[in-house]
């Protein structure tokens, strides 16, 4: 991948997470620190994981050429949330962080290997795919926790009813 690939990749992830924050939107506010499937994160310990980790983390890390997440801190950040719009502004705040480390990041910090606190090490390109890869994972636990908790989650693909800054 280069840096013209990363902008297409890029942009699809833009789309992809306006349906995420659209999904968060939806969600009823009392069941953010709920567990509906027992032993699972909460919707409130997901968001900050996707948001802070899978996303803001793992772009910054990439784009520093180390990736230094915290995950024993996510408990503490998810139980922050007070108000569904606490969730949605840390959701925001974390994508506009990420996209700002992305627009910095070119061809060198794509081929340059990135370090990480698990125990492991890839080419920043490489990054992108696993960060995809766990947005999709953790964000199609959400649609499953929307439906248990009576919501009808937005179209995956419905990049059309994102919030303007992140239609097609």
């Amino acid at each position: 991948m280069d840096k013209q690939a990363l902008s297409q990749v890029w942009d699809q992830f833009r789309q992809k997470y306006g349906v995420y924050l659209h999904l968060l939107e939806m969600f009823p506010e009392d069941r953010y620190h709920s567990h509906p499937v027992k032993g699972m994160r909460t919707p409130a310990q997901l968001a900050a994981h996707i948001s802070g980790t899978v996303v803001r983390d793992i772009a910054k890390g990439i784009a520093k050429g180390a990736i230094t997440a915290d995950e024993s801190s996510e408990d503490k950040v998810a139980a922050g949330f007070k108000t569904k719009q606490e969730l949605l502004a840390f959701a925001r705040k974390c994508w506009d962080e990420a996209n700002t480390a992305v627009t910095g990041i070119g061809d060198a910090e794509l081929k340059a290997v990135v370090t990480t606190p698990w125990n492991m090490s890839f080419p920043g390109w490489v990054g992108f795919h696993i960060m995809g890869d766990e947005f999709l994972h953790h964000r199609g636990q959400l649609y499953a926790f929307a439906r248990v908790c009576g919501v009808q989650p937005p179209f995956i693909w419905g990049f059309d009813q994102n919030a303007p800054e992140f239609q097609p």
